[in-house]
Order: structure tokens, then sequence, then C-alpha cells
């Protein structure tokens, strides 16, 4: 049976470690490991549980190998962090789902991403980085501005604070970041309006939209800002819903995040953030190259709920996106440290595909014959 290694961060853990609730935001609860786990088995892999990169650094090298690991671990210590698992797997010859250690990094570092879908000619709003106090009289930006710490993710050091009309405002809030993030501080032109995530689904050309959803705060009680506090109490706080009253609108906002992962060379999967200007124009803010995956509270799951896609078939399109990634590009002549389940001249695998998207369809295989001598791809 094909065996799928699932290796993610568990909040808990940490927090018996003496992390705060803040520290562990990114991380993932029990209960989605879970839900990927039963998942997985009910596509008909062998699946189990592995843990943060720490330990499944300690079973490869003890000789441990899986056909595939389904990665999400964000991990811990600063831009490169969710580059440390891809990078140690690609060490060992494993392949892996999700995008590769230079993406990730790329795209946890907010400015570097904004630069590179920019200088496609993308729309972003303006922005600064502040890696230090006196970096603000260099900021020419018009006010408001949005300040947030430059690599993280969840709405961490986002809030209410985050939208700011001066520039000794700007200097306090941009100050308290520094100290309590030990990161630089991305400030862009802040705007005011609508704003959506689309979740992406394959590589390259091939990729496409699952579908487009609209994140808008109930109440006016503070800013529109998709906050940490907003994440974490989204069912009272925050409205979902498709965006269906403007199709041009649709249009612009699904190309622009496509091709934003695209040019970003995202992988299997992914969720990008959108938000429009006064006028209407939708803009590029961020990317999610390692999307949450709760089945009812992370927005790439939402997504799929909304477009009539089950769970069990998104996880089996990523699944299944990596396996024919890995088909696909293969490195003529490399040599793993050690010999992998995947170590065969010859071998059938069977993979379902509606022929349309590449959608996991379970139990109607497609058979694919896969050929190998030496090499490898992840």
């Amino acid at each position: 049976m094909t065996s799928v290694g699932i290796v993610y961060d568990l909040r808990t853990d940490y927090l018996e470690q003496g992390w705060s609730e803040k520290d562990v935001a990114e991380f993932d609860s029990a209960d989605t490991i879970d839900a990927l786990q039963r998942t997985i088995e009910g596509l008909g892999y062998k699946a189990e549980k592995i843990g943060n990169g720490e330990r499944l650094c300690r079973l490869l090298i003890d000789g441990r190998r899986w056909d595939m690991i389904f990665n999400i671990s964000e991990s811990f210590g600063g831009r490169c962090r969710e580059s440390q698992v891809p990078a140690l797997l690609e060490m060992f010859g494993v392949p892996y789902t999700f995008s590769d250690p230079l993406v990730c990094a790329a795209t946890l570092d907010k400015s570097i991403a904004k630069r590179l879908v920019a200088q496609r000619g993308l729309a972003t709003p303006p922005f600064h980085v502040i890696e230090d106090v006196s970096d603000i009289d260099d900021v020419n930006l018009k006010y408001p501005v949005f300040a947030k710490p430059l690599a993280e993710g969840t709405g961490k050091g986002v809030d209410h604070n985050s939208l700011i009309d001066d520039p000794s405002k700007l200097e306090r809030i941009c100050a308290d970041m520094l100290e309590e993030y030990a990161q630089p501080v991305l400030v862009e032109e802040y705007l005011p309006g609508r704003e959506f995530t689309v979740g992406i689904l394959g590589c390259g050309r091939k990729a496409w939209v699952l579908g487009t959803m609209e994140i808008e705060i109930r109440g006016k009680r503070e800013p529109a800002v998709y906050s940490y506090t907003n994440k974490e109490e989204c069912e009272s706080r925050i409205l979902y819903r498709p965006l269906l009253d403007d199709p041009r609108l649709k249009e612009h906002v699904e190309d622009l995040a496509l091709e934003s992962y695209r040019v970003l060379q995202c992988r299997d999967g992914g969720r990008v953030d959108i938000r429009c200007d006064a006028e209407g124009k939708p803009s590029f803010m961020e990317i999610n190259p390692l999307p949450g995956l709760h089945p009812t509270h992370s927005d790439l799951p939402m997504i799929a709920t909304q477009e009539g896609l089950r769970y069990e078939e998104l996880i089996g399109t990523i699944i299944d996106s990596a396996f024919s990634r890995v088909r696909q590009n293969r490195v003529p002549g490399f040599k793993t440290s050690a010999k992998t389940s995947f170590g065969f001249e010859e071998e059938e695998k069977e993979l379902g595909y509606l022929p349309k998207h590449g959608i996991h369809t379970g139990p109607v295989p497609v058979r694919v014959r896969l050929e190998r001598k030496s090499w490898t791809e992840y």
C-alpha cells in the first residue's frame, strides 16, 4: 500500500512547552490532523502521523521513508521556517506535497512576494519595509497605511492598530511590532475596498481556480481588518460568501490570483488574498502556499465546500497533483541517500481524475505507468 506521512506542528505540543497561544497561532489543532489522517486513509493510502520537523529528521536519519509526505509544517525560526521541512525532505530524497523551499521562503517574506508579483506587472499596493524605527523617515506612501509583521501568518500582529493615519502613530506601532516580533514590519498603502481569498489547485499552467470567497467583518466594532482575533473567532465575527454579484470583478480577482500563484511558482494548492482599492480595482496582498486544512474552519476547505467539492476530494486532488508532479519532473542520474519505496524499475499506480481539472475521484481509477531508474524530483 502506498504510504503517506503527515508532517505538522501541533499547537498543544508547543503550548505544553510554555509557548503562548499567539506564538503557536499558525500551528494545527488535533482535529485537523485527525481529519487529514482519516481522509488520507479513506483515499486508499497508508497514513502515518509523523509530527514536526525535528521528529521527521530523527526518523529519516534512522532510515524511515514514505512514498509521499503530506507537509503542512510551519516550523519556528525566521522567514525561512516554512522551508525547513521541504529542504530536509529534498536532502533525503523523499517527495512531498505543496511548494518547494524557495517558494516557501519567498512567499513568507511578504515584501519578496510583492516584488515578484509587481515585477510581472500585477497590481499590489505600494509598500515600504521598516527594519528600524529610523526607516520611517524614508516612508513615502499615501495615508492611511497598514502595518503588519513581514513574515507571519494567521493575522499575527494584525489588529485595529494596524490601520494608521499619520506618521507619529506609524512610528509608535512599528516600534511595538519590531520589539514584539523581532522582525521587520511591512507598511503598505491601505486599500478600503472589498476583500477576497481565492483557492487554487494544481501546478504551473495546469493550475486552476477552485473558487473565490468574500470576507466581510460583521458589525463595525473596529476597522474592517481580517485580524488574528477575527480569524480565531471567525464563526461569530466574519461573514463568508461567494462572489456572485459582479461577474466582471470575479473574473479580474481570479485572473490576478491565478497569475500571482503561477508567478510565485506555488504547487499543488494554495490560497491568494486579494483586496480592492477605492475604485474597486483588485490588488494582490499575499499568498499562502501551505493553506490551513481544518475541514470547517480553514479558508481553503471552506472555499471547496462553497464550490461543491468535498473535503475528501480536496485532499485527494492535492495528493494526486504531488504524485503527478513527481512523475513528470524527473532528474536523470540523481541518487537518493537511501532506498525508498519509490525505488522501483517499473510500477503501476492508480490515480483517479476528472478530465477537466484533475479532481480526485477516488474509486474510478485511471491507470498510469511509471518508469523509474535513478531520478527524483520533489
